[in-house]
């Protein structure tokens, strides 16, 4: 594993270098076409230009291929020593309706997932991916109508197999709010603390109150403290959806961030949310379970 780790780490900087080269020479060039233009001299620019532009897209084709062999070569491995049965595919992610399936994540024109996690801890199945969701906006000026691109979620989306299968819908969101019409009620819960940080939303108060006990409620929060971003829960049917709206890609390697053992541990980290989410909401035992 050193050896391996050391061979990634020299190849990310390797990369790296090429980009800050490539990067200088690209500055290089303009300030001399800035300086030369009026002269007629601006080709020596571009023929600065041509090395910065070879330079940059090594760098970053390197950077972009070693990032998936890290994935392939030592993240599949990290995986397999929490994960049972894990299947790890980093090209792929949940689907859009897989994603839709929350009610609470709002998808918009532009969708893409990766980093397709699955697998069973402690005998409670789930699914999972990144996903980010960018929303198009126009915007008027002197110069016409601009499109844009607005990044409306980026982060983790989780399914799991819950051990009840619920009368009724319940949401309990922090930011978001229900993207399905089911003539959800907006209730009070016993703790005031957590009436402040989430809103629940339920079809069925009987039942919302029978799953939303005080200890359950206390998971809750800590989870939420535990994990920075916005948190969702939605329990449908017999699934628990979180969705987690933090603005990072999970398993990514990052440039000009130095690779080290605690970049293993933070994706370690990452995959100790999932034990925490089966350990602190219990969905490995059967307290949910209606009695026949």
């Amino acid at each position: 594993m050193n050896q391996k780790f050391t061979e990634f780490k020299l190849a990310k900087e390797k990369s790296e270098k090429k980009v800050i080269i490539g990067g200088a020479l690209l500055i290089l060039s303009v300030i001399l076409f800035l300086i030369l233009a009026q002269s007629g001299l601006s080709l020596v620019a571009i023929i600065v230009a041509i090395p910065a532009i070879v330079f940059l897209i090594q760098g970053f084709s390197q950077f972009n291929k070693m990032n998936k062999r890290f994935k392939s070569e030592v993240l599949t491995d990290l995986i397999a020593s929490y994960v049972d049965n894990g299947i790890f595919i980093p090209q792929n992610g949940l689907s859009r309706s897989q994603v839709k399936a929350t009610e609470f994540v709002k998808l918009e024109e532009r969708y893409h997932s990766e980093d397709y996690l699955s697998g069973e801890i402690e005998g409670v199945s789930f699914i999972s991916s990144d996903v980010k969701i960018e929303d198009r906006r126009t915007r008027h000026t002197k110069n016409g109508t601009q499109t844009y691109y607005v990044t409306t979620f980026l982060g983790r989306v989780f399914e799991f197999e819950f051990n009840k299968n619920f009368d009724g819908y319940i949401q309990v969101l922090e930011k978001f709010r229900p993207t399905v019409n089911r003539g959800y009620d907006n209730i009070k819960l016993e703790s005031v603390v957590f009436n402040k940080k989430f809103k629940t939303y339920t079809t069925n108060d009987h039942s919302a109150f029978y799953v939303l006990t005080p200890h359950f409620m206390e998971a809750l929060m800590s989870f939420e403290q535990n994990n920075k971003g916005n948190v969702g829960f939605s329990f449908i049917d017999n699934k628990l959806y979180i969705g987690i709206n933090n603005f990072r890609d999970t398993f990514e390697l990052k440039m000009f961030t130095p690779l080290t053992e605690n970049t293993v541990k933070e994706f370690e980290r990452e995959l100790l949310v999932i034990r925490d989410v089966i350990k602190e909401l219990k969905l490995n035992n059967n307290i949910f379970k209606e009695e026949n």
